[in-house]
């Protein structure tokens, strides 16, 4: 149930782009690829959209999200030999402190594509930590 038809067609696209470009390009190179791929798989997307992070209800700052797809997922790319624990944590911190259900964390820098779905628990109770 986890890897619905929007987070399928997500991946979908990034499988056309790191198959067509492969490993050791530079993240924004992989993101300008997949805009044009979810342009063609017509969904909808903001890039680098910005978001205002929130501690204890006072504002501490921004952060971007690489796309925000469908307003529904978040996507986090990266472009590294493996993704380490920081790189997840990132994520999912992104999915949860920007209120999404779900995330997406995607590395393009491996010679297979690697990709993470994550949960945000605050709408998928029963979804895997």
């Amino acid at each position: 149930m986890y890897k619905n038809d929007l987070t399928y067609k997500i991946i979908g696209c990034a499988m056309k782009v790191h198959n067509t470009l492969g490993p050791g390009f530079q993240e924004v190179i992989y993101q300008r690829c997949l805009k044009i791929e979810f342009l063609k798989a017509d969904l909808s997307f903001a890039r680098e959209q910005e978001h205002e992070i929130f501690y204890e209800g006072t504002h501490v700052g921004t952060r971007r999200a690489d796309f925000v797809i469908e307003n529904e997922v978040v996507l986090e790319i990266k472009a590294v030999v493996a993704l380490q624990d920081v790189h997840l944590a990132q994520a999912k911190n992104y999915t949860v402190a920007y209120d999404f259900p779900l995330g997406v964390l995607i590395n393009f820098g491996g010679k297979s594509l690697e990709y993470k779905l994550l949960f945000n628990p605050k709408y998928n109770k029963d979804a895997p930590e």
